[in-house]
Formats: structure tokens, sequence, C-alpha cells
């Protein structure tokens, strides 16, 4: 799985316009399609579906909390964007929990139902709280220059949850490059192996 495949930025895809709330919104719809791609999957395909979802949420997360986390802060306050890392930081343990799990087997479907909902809350506060912040305080041209960091920060983001940093940003801009480096040999190699 390459980093375009992860972050929807490849040439088979539509990419969005480069507004960081664009790419995000974009990015959540894909997630949503993940999750119904999980659950109505069987066999190896439902691993792979599991393992594109786990890697996607993983980015996305790390670059949320380097590149928006910061700017929400300055736009919606700080406890919005605090509460957000809260959120992610919970998903990220909740991942690794689901990681660790045989995805044929009943407790992951019955954890992959309350992590859905997690992290369709966890969506639901950004759109509804966090984004519209971000639009009234940044003009087009910012929100496409975070954009633009967005898709860079992510394509050097770890590809699996590392509840360590989670939360974190100053951690994910110093530990990140390192653990993410790690995750994609790792996801290389199960590759190959298979």
């Amino acid at each position: 799985m390459t980093t375009d495949t992860i972050t929807g930025t490849g040439a088979g895809t539509t990419q969005p316009r480069e507004d960081v709330v664009e790419v995000l919104l974009a990015q959540h719809e894909r997630i949503r399609r993940l999750f119904a791609d999980v659950r109505d999957a069987r066999g190896e395909h439902r691993q792979q579906a599991f393992d594109e979802l786990r890697a996607l949420l993983a980015v996305h997360e790390t670059g949320e909390e380097m590149v928006v986390r910061p700017a929400a802060k300055r736009a919606a306050g700080e406890p919005e964007a605090e509460a957000r890392n809260a959120e992610e930081a919970e998903a990220n343990r909740a991942l690794l929990e689901l990681e660790k799990l045989d995805v044929t087997s009943a407790e992951f479907d019955a954890r992959l139902i309350d992590f859905q909902q997690a992290v369709e809350a966890h969506a639901q506060h950004e759109e509804t709280e966090e984004f519209p912040a971000l639009r009234a305080a940044y003009d087009v041209e910012q929100r496409r220059t975070m954009g633009r960091r967005l898709l860079a920060a992510e394509r050097l983001a770890p590809t699996h949850p590392h509840p360590g940093t989670a939360g974190k940003p100053a951690l994910q801009w110093t530990v990140g490059p390192f653990a993410s480096l790690l995750d994609r040999a790792k996801d290389a190699f199960t590759q190959h192996r298979d």
C-alpha cells in the first residue's frame, strides 16, 4: 500500500481542491466507506480493507494533529483543539487494540462498531465545530497552504497507531518520522510475505 493509496492522492483518485477543509472532508468520506467495506468484507479482503482503514486513520489523525490543530487552536480556541486531540488519542488506543485482534472474530466485530461510532462522533465535532472556525479565520489561500502541508505531513506519517504520540503535536513532529519509517518497512514486509 502506497502513501498515495493511504491519503487518496494517487493518479486514479479525484483529488479535492487543496483547501485543507475540503481535503479533510474527502478523507472523512473515504473513512466512512472503508468502515462499511470492513464490515461487509470476508476473508482476506476483510484484512486488506482493515489495513487500509487503519493506515488512513493513522496518517489522517497525525496530519490533523501536526497541521490542522495548531490552526484550529487559534481559530476555534484551545479547548476545542484539546478536545479533538484527546479524542484522537483515545481513537489511537482503540485502533491499536483492534489491530491486535483477528478480523474474523466476534470481538473484532463488536469493537469495530464501537470504534466506528467514536470516529464518526469525532468527525462530526470537526465538521460542525472546527472546520467552520477554520473557514471563518483563514482565507482560501491560507487554507490551500494548510492543505498542501497536511498532505505532505501525511506522506511522512506513521501508518500504524502510536498511542504515546497521539494527541501530542510536538511529539508527532519529533518521533513521527522515525515511527513512519518503521511502519512503512513493516507494511512492505507484510505485503511481500503474503
